[in-house]
Protein backbone atom coordinates (compact mmCIF):
# COMPACT_ATOMS: atom_id res chain seq x y z
CA UNK A 1 0.00 0.00 0.00
CA UNK A 2 0.84 3.32 -0.32
CA UNK A 3 -0.46 6.91 0.75
CA UNK A 4 0.53 10.44 0.44
CA UNK A 5 1.06 12.92 3.31
CA UNK A 6 2.47 15.62 5.00
CA UNK A 7 5.25 14.75 7.90
CA UNK A 8 3.73 16.70 11.01
CA UNK A 9 5.55 14.91 13.82
CA UNK A 10 8.42 12.57 14.12
CA UNK A 11 8.68 10.79 17.56
CA UNK A 12 11.78 9.56 19.34
CA UNK A 13 13.42 6.39 18.23
CA UNK A 14 13.04 3.63 20.75
CA UNK A 15 15.46 0.66 20.52
CA UNK A 16 16.85 -2.33 22.45
CA UNK A 17 17.35 -5.82 22.41
CA UNK A 18 14.90 -8.74 22.13
CA UNK A 19 14.66 -10.84 24.79
CA UNK A 20 14.39 -14.40 22.70
CA UNK A 21 17.25 -13.55 20.46
CA UNK A 22 19.35 -11.14 21.87
CA UNK A 23 19.56 -8.89 19.02
CA UNK A 24 18.92 -5.41 19.27
CA UNK A 25 15.97 -3.41 17.10
CA UNK A 26 15.49 -0.02 16.52
CA UNK A 27 11.90 1.51 15.54
CA UNK A 28 11.68 4.96 14.10
CA UNK A 29 7.62 6.45 14.03
CA UNK A 30 6.60 9.47 12.61
CA UNK A 31 2.78 10.75 11.91
CA UNK A 32 1.85 11.90 8.45
CA UNK A 33 -1.40 14.15 7.93
CA UNK A 34 -3.02 12.80 4.54
CA UNK A 35 -3.65 15.22 1.48
CA UNK A 36 -7.75 14.58 1.35
CA UNK A 37 -10.80 17.15 1.23
CA UNK A 38 -11.02 15.58 5.47
CA UNK A 39 -7.03 15.01 6.12
CA UNK A 40 -6.58 11.93 8.87
CA UNK A 41 -3.48 11.84 10.66
CA UNK A 42 -1.56 8.50 10.84
CA UNK A 43 1.25 7.24 12.84
CA UNK A 44 3.54 5.05 10.76
CA UNK A 45 6.60 3.33 12.51
CA UNK A 46 9.64 1.93 10.27
CA UNK A 47 11.42 -1.20 11.82
CA UNK A 48 14.62 -1.74 11.26
CA UNK A 49 17.96 0.49 11.60
CA UNK A 50 19.00 0.38 7.99
CA UNK A 51 15.67 0.93 7.01
CA UNK A 52 15.51 4.04 9.30
CA UNK A 53 19.26 5.07 7.76
CA UNK A 54 17.83 4.86 4.39
CA UNK A 55 14.56 6.42 4.41
CA UNK A 56 15.05 9.98 6.74
CA UNK A 57 11.76 11.59 7.37
CA UNK A 58 11.63 15.50 8.50
CA UNK A 59 9.17 17.58 9.62
CA UNK A 60 6.92 19.93 6.82
CA UNK A 61 8.18 17.59 4.13
CA UNK A 62 5.58 16.18 1.76
CA UNK A 63 6.33 12.20 1.32
CA UNK A 64 5.10 9.15 -0.16
CA UNK A 65 5.17 6.09 1.96
CA UNK A 66 5.16 2.65 1.17
CA UNK A 67 3.59 0.44 3.79
CA UNK A 68 2.22 -2.89 4.94
CA UNK A 69 -0.76 -3.18 7.73
CA UNK A 70 -0.54 -5.96 10.06
CA UNK A 71 -2.75 -6.94 13.17
CA UNK A 72 -1.87 -8.96 15.76
CA UNK A 73 -3.61 -10.69 18.88
CA UNK A 74 -2.38 -10.13 22.42
CA UNK A 75 -4.71 -11.13 25.75
CA UNK A 76 -8.27 -10.94 23.49
CA UNK A 77 -7.44 -7.75 22.14
CA UNK A 78 -6.27 -6.72 18.33
CA UNK A 79 -3.59 -4.22 17.36
CA UNK A 80 -2.87 -3.18 14.45
CA UNK A 81 0.05 -1.01 13.00
CA UNK A 82 1.43 0.74 9.83
CA UNK A 83 4.69 -0.68 8.96
CA UNK A 84 6.74 1.53 6.45
CA UNK A 85 9.21 0.22 4.23
CA UNK A 86 10.61 2.99 1.74
CA UNK A 87 9.42 6.61 2.09
CA UNK A 88 10.05 9.14 -0.94
CA UNK A 89 9.83 12.50 -0.86
CA UNK A 90 7.31 13.96 -2.98
CA UNK A 91 4.65 12.16 -4.72
CA UNK A 92 4.99 9.00 -6.33
CA UNK A 93 3.82 9.14 -9.51
CA UNK A 94 3.49 5.88 -11.60
CA UNK A 95 4.09 7.29 -15.52
CA UNK A 96 1.50 5.39 -17.54
CA UNK A 97 3.07 4.07 -21.07
CA UNK A 98 2.75 6.30 -23.98
CA UNK A 99 0.56 4.81 -26.99
CA UNK A 100 2.26 5.36 -30.21
CA UNK A 101 0.98 7.84 -32.74
CA UNK A 102 -1.16 6.37 -35.54
CA UNK A 103 0.00 6.10 -38.77
CA UNK A 104 -1.20 9.52 -40.93
CA UNK A 105 -2.43 6.64 -43.78
CA UNK A 106 -4.28 4.33 -41.58
CA UNK A 107 -7.75 3.22 -42.30
CA UNK A 108 -10.47 4.12 -40.14
CA UNK A 109 -12.69 1.56 -38.21
CA UNK A 110 -16.44 1.88 -39.44
CA UNK A 111 -18.58 3.50 -37.19
CA UNK A 112 -22.06 1.86 -36.48
CA UNK A 113 -24.62 3.11 -37.70
CA UNK A 114 -26.81 5.25 -34.56
CA UNK A 115 -29.99 5.37 -36.87
CA UNK A 116 -30.66 1.43 -35.72
CA UNK A 117 -29.69 1.85 -32.23
CA UNK A 118 -32.10 1.14 -29.69
CA UNK A 119 -31.76 2.12 -25.97
CA UNK A 120 -32.58 -0.33 -23.01
CA UNK A 121 -35.82 1.22 -22.49
CA UNK A 122 -37.20 0.94 -26.22
CA UNK A 123 -36.02 -3.14 -26.36
CA UNK A 124 -37.88 -3.65 -22.61
CA UNK A 125 -40.96 -2.09 -23.67
CA UNK A 126 -41.12 -3.65 -26.81
CA UNK A 127 -40.98 -7.10 -25.51
CA UNK A 128 -42.94 -6.80 -22.01
CA UNK A 129 -45.87 -9.14 -23.85
CA UNK A 130 -43.93 -11.15 -24.85
CA UNK A 131 -44.05 -14.72 -23.23
CA UNK A 132 -41.46 -16.28 -25.68
CA UNK A 133 -38.70 -15.62 -22.86
CA UNK A 134 -38.27 -18.63 -20.54
CA UNK A 135 -37.07 -16.13 -17.35
CA UNK A 136 -39.44 -17.05 -14.38
CA UNK A 137 -39.41 -13.51 -13.68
Amino acid sequence: MEILGKVIQVLPIQQGTSQRTGNPWMIQSFIIETQEQYPRKICIEMFGEDKIKANPVAVDKLVTVFFDLESREFNGRWYTSARAWKVQEGSAEIKAPQAAPAPQDAPQAPQAPQANMQTFDQVAAANIDDDSTDLPF
